[in-house]
């Protein structure tokens, strides 16, 4: 999915890595939302006159390369994303799972996933998806109010409806789902409702929360800007020291992971998969996580356009990032290549003395390198515009993580903790503080139960 990305993947003996993650958009920029945040959907600019859709002779290619690149691995990920991948028909993904099928050796599988508005979801798709095992990462903000304040479609409609109707045909015919959430000023305060609101209404098992974050180099002092969307505005890139009054602020994401966090180590833990609650506990342990954002180094998650263009990652499709093109160079060639290389290298090797020397540097690791557009209390340049949320959560995860950390040493089941969580509770009286550091009772926040 969105995020769940090669990390920590070794090189092999000739130097390139023994696998990575390409995240491929047949449908380049093309959508059939018009969602206020989404930075992707200015990428139309790079291709000016396109069709936007991929060549049956370039999946072919794509496909043949992606499994030749990786040999030395018995399972190769082949991974869809937009724009709105769904908009290329049934019959192009017929003929990947085919090509796939074709050109993998033997004791290799294929792994196939989605990442998909679900506004054109049916039973056909469904069934497509359940016979081949197709992972879907579907995109869901929250209850209505919170989805439809930024999902819309070209008519500036709400799109919750259409969402959800997709997601019924995925849970009738059993097809394995993640929920892809973003984080921004519409739900940034309401994070426990919109967890529960996944897991209950939406039956999510596996959740992934990607914080909005938009750069500009101006803005008003409230953040607003003369656009509604990225699609009135020039070609998006990784620039600017400001962001839009719709992106999350450091605090409210640090809060938002928090307040998730409180309700899913008291119940769900074993039972309900949050990607950076999981990525933590990796780095808890000194596992490599499987999110490149918190891993010491990344360049090992990469985008394919349309056009066979490939870049160094989703978040920098822009010319300067731009590798080749994979009908001119081998992608294993371009995935290998001393500028990819260093591209990776120089998320490590960048940080800032403040981030050197932070105590939660381990679980961190500067985070993603788009977001290092901030200084230091300091003055040094390059520190990331999330780092007070980060470092509110991971230290305030601090004490659960070792306990599971541990458990896992012993070869214990971390979902223990719930049974400890439970114990203290049990001794909380309805009028102290709530835990969670949000500065409410515990009646009042997570010793309540939500909707009455």
């Amino acid at each position: 999915m969105e995020s769940y990305r090669a990390a920590g993947t070794p090189l092999g003996a000739s130097g390139a890595p023994r696998a990575f993650h390409l995240l491929t958009k047949p449908t380049g920029a093309v959508c059939n939302l018009d969602c206020a945040y989404c930075f992707f959907l200015s990428k139309e600019m790079l291709y000016p006159g396109s069709r936007f859709r991929m060549a049956d002779d370039l999946l072919e290619t794509y496909i043949r390369q992606l499994i030749e690149a990786h040999s030395p691995v018995a399972e190769v990920t082949i991974a869809w994303q937009g724009g709105e991948p769904t908009l290329m028909g049934l019959d192009f993904f017929r003929r990947s799972v085919e090509l796939a099928e074709r050109y993998l050796r033997p004791g290799q599988r294929a792994v196939h996933t989605i990442q998909t508005n679900g506004t054109l979801l049916d039973r056909e798709w469904a069934a497509f998806f359940r016979e081949h095992d197709v992972l879907v990462g579907l995109s869901i903000d929250g209850p209505r109010e919170i989805h439809d304040t930024y999902r819309v479609n070209k008519g500036g409609k709400g799109s919750f409806d259409e969402v959800m109707r997709g997601l019924g045909f995925l849970r009738e015919l059993g097809v394995e789902w993640n929920a892809l959430t973003t984080i921004h000023a519409a739900n940034a305060e309401r994070g426990r409702e919109v967890y529960c609101f996944l897991r209950d209404e939406c039956g999510a098992r596996f959740v992934q929360l990607i914080p909005i974050i938009e750069r500009v180099a101006e803005a008003a002092e409230d953040g607003q800007l003369p656009w509604a969307s990225w699609r009135d505005r020039p070609l998006y890139v990784q620039e600017g020291e400001h962001v839009t009054g719709r992106s999350v602020t450091a605090e409210q994401y640090g809060r938002f992971l928090i307040d998730v966090f409180e309700e899913w180590v008291r119940r769900d833990v074993g039972a309900v998969y949050v990607q950076m609650f999981d990525v933590a506990l990796a780095n808890w342990v000194g596992e490599p996580p499987s999110l490149c954002i918190h891993s010491e180094t990344c360049g090992l998650a990469l985008a394919l356009e349309h056009t066979g263009d490939l870049y160094s990652c989703d978040h920098f499709v822009e010319p300067r990032f731009k590798l080749g093109n994979i009908r001119e160079t081998r992608m294993l060639e371009l995935v290998a290549s001393p500028e990819q290389r260093q591209f990776g290298l120089d998320k490590r090797d960048t940080l800032p003395r403040y981030c050197l020397e932070c105590d939660v540097r381990f679980a961190c690791h500067g985070g993603c390198p788009k977001d290092r557009f901030i200084s230091t209390p300091d003055g040094e340049s390059g520190l990331n515009y999330l780092c007070a949320g980060y470092q509110a959560f991971f230290r305030h995860v601090d004490r659960p993580m070792r306990f599971m950390a541990e458990q896992l040493r012993k070869d214990l089941a971390p979902a223990d903790i719930v049974r400890l969580y439970a114990a203290e509770d049990a001794l909380r009286g309805r009028n102290d503080p709530c835990p969670c550091g949000s500065g409410r009772k515990w009646k009042r926040c997570h010793g309540a139960v939500l909707g009455e």
